[in-house]
């Protein structure tokens, strides 16, 4: 995904604007937010840990599997609603729609996944809302960071979404029906400091 060296000097830009900036050289991202171009900070090593675990996780699974799905790492994602000012950047997104190696953006993501942090919240449950409006999306799985717990929005049958997600504990399986995948919610947090106590 694009990113920025310093913020453009434009008031708004557009998602095809922001596509064609050039890569921040100190390696910095960023993110269109209704048009505003908005920094994402560095990792800590409990969401870098975590992330890791969530892709190497997720993408084994997806390996082993009969549909040509794949994870992708920190992904562009366009919402349906507000489209051309927004490109939002999840932790994790799969789709199982063909690779287009020139591609900045994942097209049809089915399945979203955000790792949640206090410096991230708003920024992240303001990117979550916008994914409920991408139609191929049919679950967003919400990590945090400093516990063992997750927040889980699936898709109801008549597309709608619960009113509030599905709260999941330490000891919690966590099946995630759009990628056919189960999952002891502790393994995402294997090599951090929650693991050990």
């Amino acid at each position: 995904m694009s990113a920025f060296a310093e913020p453009p000097a434009v008031s708004r830009m557009t998602t095809t604007e922001f596509l064609v900036w050039p890569d921040d050289p100190t390696g910095r991202h960023w993110q269109l937010v209704d048009g505003e171009p908005v920094p994402k900070a560095p990792a800590s090593d409990a969401f870098g840990s975590i992330h890791a675990a969530l892709a190497a996780l997720v993408g084994n699974h997806l390996a082993g599997g009969l549909r040509r799905c794949r994870v992708v790492i920190s992904p562009g994602i366009v919402p349906r609603v507000r489209e051309a000012d927004n490109v939002r950047v999840p932790a994790l997104a799969v789709t199982c729609s063909p690779a287009d190696p020139n591609a900045r953006l994942v097209r049809e993501p089915v399945l979203i996944l955000e790792i949640l942090s206090p410096s991230n919240e708003a920024e992240t449950w303001a990117n979550v809302w916008a994914y409920t409006t991408i139609p191929s999306v049919a679950e967003i799985l919400i990590v945090q960071s400093l516990a063992i717990e997750a927040e889980l929005l699936r898709r109801q049958p008549d597309g709608g979404w619960p009113r509030m997600p599905e709260r999941l504990g330490a000891d919690a399986e966590l099946r995630l029906a759009s990628i056919d995948g189960t999952f002891r919610l502790a393994e995402f947090y294997a090599t951090t400091s929650l693991a050990t106590g």
